[in-house]
């Protein structure tokens, strides 16, 4: 949960919900009606962003508040808005947080790590996901540096791993992607999802395949839906995890195998090409459902073949 600042070319906003976690409970709630999130916020916290969450359906009895300030992220992105550099991070109410989960939020099906570092990750696990639970994790660069060790921890209890594509590079060892994803499969997750932007995202999973070529039983390959303008792309991968979770939850039926996730990976492709049409929250917060559908059709009839 955060407080961003956010610079374009075109515009920029102050004082908008970000944080990964936010993101992806937002986009969940397109289809799972029962989304907890986990968190902590600062006594600066904007009421406001509460509030819409909340009226979204929710549930925020897993969120703690401090006397701190919040964790805040300024940002700006170059012309191509595909690069951006970060001006100034608080940690501020994170760099001491020790996840709690409520025990009557702690029996979920399905459990989302997002973005967030190895540590926090670990007692997420711990306060949560119990022997059927299927876990979803996000990370970034900076807990690939300075958490390696953590992360693999993290990486050994998964059953799906998502990463963005300079990142798996980076954590692999290797720029060929299609390696990358074995490599991270033999880290432990049954499955891995890279995400490529505006290109869209790769699946993975342990089904198996030729040294050279992966087995349509093992590998999908995921187009973005194409935008004719993009105001702010901050968010979008995690929208695109939490509109995957949210499929899985509402749709899976316990059963998350490939095709299923596979599924979830096109629906929340879907979830998150909305994030970059404004900044933050804001577009997300004024679509509905039938307007994802829509989308949705539209990105089958593009696709298919």
């Amino acid at each position: 949960m955060a407080i961003d600042h956010v610079k374009t070319p075109e515009s920029e906003g102050a004082d908008l919900l970000g944080g990964s976690a936010a993101y992806a409970a937002l986009a969940a709630t397109f289809y799972a009606p029962d989304v907890r999130l986990v968190g902590i916020v600062g006594h600066d916290f904007p009421k406001n962003h509460l509030a819409m969450l909340e009226g979204r359906g929710v549930d925020l009895r897993g969120i703690e508040h401090s006397e701190g300030e919040s964790f805040t992220w300024s940002g700006e992105y170059l012309e191509n808005l595909n690069e951006r550099v970060t001006h100034r991070v608080g940690l501020n109410v994170l760099e001491t947080w020790e996840v709690k989960v409520p025990q009557e939020i702690a029996d979920a099906s399905i459990v989302v790590l997002a973005n967030m570092s190895p540590d926090n990750q670990l007692q997420m696990l711990d306060g949560c996901a119990g022997d059927d639970s299927f876990v979803i994790a996000d990370t970034m660069d900076l807990w690939i540096e300075i958490a390696n060790e953590r992360l693999h921890e993290v990486l050994k209890r998964l059953d799906l791993f998502v990463i963005n594509e300079s990142e798996a590079r980076d954590f692999a060892k290797t720029s060929n992607l299609i390696e990358a994803g074995r490599i991270l499969l033999a880290k432990g997750p049954k499955f891995v999802v890279i995400k490529l932007g505006e290109f869209g995202a790769m699946l993975f999973s342990q089904n198996g395949g030729s040294d050279s070529v992966p087995c349509p039983d093992s590998f999908f390959r995921c187009a973005a839906f194409p935008l004719r303008g993009i105001a702010d792309p901050t968010g979008a991968g995690d929208s695109f995890l939490g509109g995957l979770a949210g499929y899985l939850a509402s749709h899976a039926g316990g059963d998350y195998s490939f095709e299923n996730i596979r599924q979830a990976v096109a629906h929340g492709s879907v979830v998150a090409s909305f994030t970059c049409e404004a900044f933050s929250t804001r577009r997300l917060e004024a679509i509905t459902k039938e307007d994802v559908e829509a989308r949705l059709e539209a990105f089958r009839k593009m696709t298919a073949w």
